[in-house]
């Protein structure tokens, strides 16, 4: 049977700024999407459609032919036609355009087509070729593309920029059991057999309008399950095979797409915007997920969880569902014009999934969700040297994935909810409306945003969001309190300072608790300059304490009594309490607080805590002071306490949230041979802790710490795991990390020496475990010597790596470092290589943002 699939491929002209004279000024050709080659095929190119056609192979190692049509409307022929492909030339087979066939001119990634073998209006371009294999992200039994931000000209020939939007139809050949999934619905299904080898051809119908970067499919040994939610059937892939997570998280999954969907209707007044809502389970997937059109991807173990879940666990599940989803409208509906502005569809989809879980999850204070999601994450890159405006200039889109992190992924949504305390409820979700009008389908920018905001508000928009949006950093903040005779405060006066010492004030809203014995008194600040006389506070008492940022509110370092901490474990409001516990975190960073002292202040959080969320903040902060800022001596002081005080708790008759997140701040501490002991009962189920829920990645971390820590029976621990994994996807996995958990020096080395070859770097979230584990503090004398080696290979990382990957590479090598050695080794590499990428040099510098520190810290502590 012979099946007719067209197949349709970007377009790309590139000739931009001409001169207003005759004369034509040419595009300069270069690797990657420059912003002038951008605009001009904008110009250039129109009514964009891709036909694809792929033949998927049984084996991984084989080529996939592919071919493709591509229809386009070209309405200047002043420059030539430019394709993106980011493959070998040698992969181009045949090239045809309006039915002729025409020279292969393949250059710096651009497929080049002259404007003699093109017409004004309606062209076709048909090129056979194989596929690239850099997204793929091909497996022995899946596959699935992930194409953000320029990868999709890895794939395919296409125009790769986000404003140039096209329809995609598409058939894909796979093998015969594979199943399939796309941002179209399936129209067809044939059975083919090819050299005696069975196939399945799945055909898909036209797609919805989208970016390239949005386009994708996954393939291949998966189950399928279908539920009708509302007005859409919904369709998931899944690999899962624990009967328990299946039962109880699947009904879940469905519902929870359901209910953002239902919310993000009735937020934009404007109904779901595309074909299909389904998605993709991948147990390998590098990210929480990927908003693709149609055919959502997300990391496997984040969707399915087991009665063992925290209440945690489930919110970012729920979290990221909601993300996800905000995406359809926030991303793939109103897509920014470049990526430069990125950060417009990550704040709005963190922005908003946090608004859909106040009603899935009535019970939860979302305030304090906000504040333990994004404040953390934000202040450990705002605070670094690595720092950059949530806005970032982009000259050519292959730099465009170093503009992912947290600034964008978690300073926006702070902005973004000052912006509406400012602007005010109503008005801001008016201004959001009419964006999503009158851009649906379509792209725009951060100022064409502001544009519709500032007819909402009196606010100044382009002045407060200069500082917030276009400026990096923080604001430290002081204040200057004089009481009267009668110790009643007769002058409050708070002052904002830019970290970096620039004249930046960040305008904002956040409150003040004045603690008395019986009651506190909270007051709302409005600071919009460098300094604030609060006239509210004048008369009023003096307080036992002050708790700056009392809502969470507020972004940056707050004034703190360093010799007066106990009354944070006391304050009844969470809010409070997360906000006063972060604060001391940074105050203790910039030096303000003794690290020994602020480890007795967690230390009593840690023992009396009973909200999860706030006990995490206290628990990771303590757990970084212990690894990190303590010398060997001052950890070998307190471990034993540390360990009885967790062990102690852990009997105790507590909520199994806060059971689960005590037990993970005592394993990764569990290294004296009395905790050695009590860890290895419990991994071999000896001892049962009441009331503790574990499941199979739950023993599976403890037999990676007990071999980290040196257990006598590590050998036989880490076997007997292996042999116990039921999913075959997770066995895998611990066969990769083997070598890294090794307690032979040499095995351990040659597993970093494997990491040269790309190959053995793409399952990427595997490679970042055994770098975990390689680079244990309690390992680190042996693993130094790879810090140079792990700078070395930052730049390849970033070519072949995904837009995570540099950053996560560099955290999970010399990022875990606290030590001299470590810090003069990043310092000879930078004067080494003076023309190392400002990029990476950027990402080195927050992920080593602790080991900078820690040069000033552990001197305290030694």
């Amino acid at each position: 049977m012979k099946i007719l699939y067209t197949f349709l491929c970007f377009v790309m002209l590139i000739p931009s700024c001409f001169s207003q004279s005759k004369e034509k000024e040419s595009v300069i050709l270069e690797e990657g999407v420059s912003e002038q080659l951008a605009h001009f095929r904008k110009k250039q190119v129109s009514d964009v459609r891709y036909d694809m056609y792929l033949e998927i192979p049984y084996k991984k190692a084989e080529d996939i032919n592919t071919r493709l049509n591509l229809n386009l409307t070209i309405s200047d022929l002043s420059q030539p036609l430019y394709l993106d492909f980011k493959e070998k030339t040698s992969n181009i087979k045949s090239i045809k355009v309006n039915s002729k066939a025409v020279v292969i001119v393949h250059e710096k990634g651009h497929i080049i087509i002259s404007p003699e073998a093109l017409i004004l209006g309606k062209n076709k371009v048909e090129i056979s070729f194989i596929a690239g294999n850099l997204s793929l992200n091909r497996n022995d039994d899946f596959l699935y593309t992930l194409l953000v931000p320029d990868r999709a000209s890895t794939l395919f020939p296409c125009f790769d920029q986000p404003d140039i939007k096209a329809v995609y139809t598409m058939a894909l050949q796979v093998p015969k059991d594979w199943k399939v999934l796309a941002a179209a619905p399936i129209t067809g299904v044939h059975e083919m057999v090819i050299n005696g080898v069975d196939f399945m051809i799945w055909g898909f119908g036209q797609s919805d309008k989208m970016s390239t970067y949005l386009f994708s499919f996954v393939a291949g040994e998966f189950k399928s399950v279908k539920k009708e939610t509302g007005k859409l059937e919904m369709t998931m892939l899944y690999r899962e095979n624990n009967p328990e997570k299946i039962q109880v998280s699947t009904d879940t999954i469905f519902n929870l797409h359901k209910q953002s969907l239902d919310f993000l209707e009735e937020y934009t007044n404007y109904k779901f915007p595309f074909q299909k809502l389904d998605f993709a389970s991948i147990p390998v997937f590098q990210y929480g997920g990927m908003e693709h059109v149609g055919a959502i991807q997300y990391r496997e173990s984040t969707l399915f969880l087991d009665n063992s879940a925290t209440d945690s666990e489930k919110l970012n599940r729920a979290k990221l569902i909601a993300h996800e989803t905000s995406h359809m409208w926030f991303g793939d509906l109103v897509t920014m014009k470049w990526f430069d502005d990125v950060w417009m569809k990550e704040v709005f989809a963190n922005f908003m999934a946090d608004k859909i879980m106040n009603p899935i999850f009535p019970k939860v204070n979302h305030n304090l969700q906000f504040f333990t999601a994004h404040y953390p994450s934000a202040y450990a890159e705002d605070r670094s040297l690595g720092t950059h405006p949530i806005k970032q200039r982009l000259v050519n889109l292959k730099d465009a994935g170093s503009l992912y992190g947290a600034i964008i992924y978690n300073k926006a949504p702070i902005m973004m909810r000052q912006l509406e305390a400012s602007m005010g409820k109503e008005a801001f979700q008016k201004g959001i409306q009419k964006y999503i009008q009158k851009y649906a389908n379509d792209n725009a920018d951060w100022n064409n945003l502001v544009e519709i905001l500032d007819d909402e508000t009196p606010l100044d928009m382009k002045k407060w969001s200069e500082v917030w949006v276009n400026k990096s950093g923080r604001a430290i903040f002081t204040d200057k309190i004089e009481y009267d005779s009668k110790k009643r405060i007769k002058k409050f006066e708070i002052q904002q300072q830019a970290e970096d010492k620039s004249n930046n004030v960040w305008p904002q809203v956040f409150q003040i608790g004045l603690v008395y014995a019986n009651d506190i008194k909270v007051l709302t600040v409005n600071i919009n300059d460098k300094s604030l006389a609060l006239k509210e506070a004048i008369g009023l008492e003096k307080p036992l304490a002050i708790v700056y940022n009392y809502n969470g509110f507020g972004y940056g370092v707050f004034p703190l009594d360093g010799n007066n901490l106990n009354y944070i474990a006391d304050l009844k409001d969470e809010v409070a309490r997360a906000s006063s516990y972060s604060n001391l975190y940074e105050n203790t960073l910039i030096g303000n607080v003794p690290a020994d002292k602020a480890y007795d202040c967690f230390l009593k959080g840690v023992q009396e805590e009973e909200n999860e969320l706030v006990l995490r903040i206290a628990s990771n902060s303590l757990n970084t002071i212990y690894w990190r800022f303590f010398a060997e001596k001052q950890q070998n002081k307190v471990q034993k306490q540390l360990e009885d005080i967790l062990y102690q708790r852990l009997q105790g008759n507590l909520s199994a949230n806060i059971k689960k997140t005590l037990f993970g701040l005592f394993s990764s501490i569990a290294y004296s041979d009395s905790a050695k002991a009590k860890l290895y009962q419990i991994w071999n189920k000896e001892i049962v802790i009441p009331g503790l829920k574990l499941n199979e990645d739950d023993y599976t971390n403890m037999a990676m710490n007990l071999a980290i820590f040196k257990h006598p029976k590590a050998d036989e621990i880490l076997e007997k795991t292996r042999t116990t994994i039921t999913n075959p996807d997770k066995q895998k996995r611990f066969e990769f990390l083997l070598p890294s958990l090794s307690k032979d020096e040499s095995v351990r080395n040659a597993f970093m020496e494997s990491l040269k070859d790309d190959k053995n770097r793409e399952k990427e979230s595997w490679v970042d475990v055994g770098l975990a584990n390689i680079h244990h503090p309690l390992r680190q004398e042996s693993a130094q010597k790879y810090i140079r080696f792990s700078l070395d290979l930052v730049d390849e990382i970033q070519r072949t790596g995904d837009i995570f990957f540099p950053k996560d590479w560099l955290d999970n090598t010399v990022g875990r470092y606290s030590s001299k050695f470590a810090f003069d080794e990043v310092q000879r590499f930078l004067k080494e290589n003076p023309n190392f990428s400002p990029i990476l040099k950027r990402k080195l510098f927050q992920a080593t943002d602790l080991l900078y520190k820690a040069q000033n810290i552990k001197k305290e502590t030694e």
